[in-house]
C-alpha cells in the first residue's frame, strides 16, 4: 500500500532538500515562566530549528485574513506548498499599522498577538 501526497507538497528535483542525517536526542521541554528573556528566545529558537514547531495548541491561534499574526502553515515557494510552519507575532502589542499601501489612505488597522491559552507565561 503506498503513501499519497498532495501535489502541493511535491518540490521538482531540483529544489528538494539534500538527504542529510540527523540524530535525535530528546524533544526539548520549555519551561516560558523562568530564565532570563534571551536564554528562553534562545531555547526556543534551537528547538525550533530542531524539532519544528509546538504540538495541537497551534491550531487555536492559527492566522486567517482578520488574524494576521499567529500559526500559518500553507506557506508557497516556487509555487510550491512548503513544509513549514510559521509563527508570526509581533514585540509591541498591538501594533497599528497602515490599512493600505496608498499613501494618500489614512485609515489603520491594529494587529494583535495570539497566544496559546493553555500557556499564560508566553512572552506577552
Amino acid at each position: 500500500m503506498g503513501t499519497e501526497f498532495d501535489p502541493a507538497f511535491i518540490q521538482a528535483p531540483e529544489h528538494r532538500p539534500k538527504p542529510t542525517i540527523l540524530e535525535a536526542q530528546g524533544i526539548p521541554l520549555i519551561d516560558l515562566s523562568t530564565g532570563p528573556i534571551d536564554d528562553l528566545a534562545k531555547e526556543i529558537g534551537d528547538a525550533c530549528r530542531k524539532w519544528g514547531f509546538f504540538q495541537e495548541e497551534k491550531m487555536r491561534v492559527k492566522r486567517d485574513e482578520v488574524r494576521v499574526l499567529g500559526y500559518y502553515d500553507t506557506e508557497h515557494t516556487k509555487n510550491v506548498r512548503d513544509w513549514k510552519e510559521v509563527f508570526d507575532f509581533v514585540v509591541e502589542d498591538p501594533t497599528i499599522v497602515p490599512a493600505s499601501v496608498d499613501a494618500d489612505d489614512q485609515r489603520v488597522t491594529t494587529w494583535h498577538n495570539q497566544w496559546p491559552d493553555q500557556n499564560p507565561h508566553v512572552l506577552r
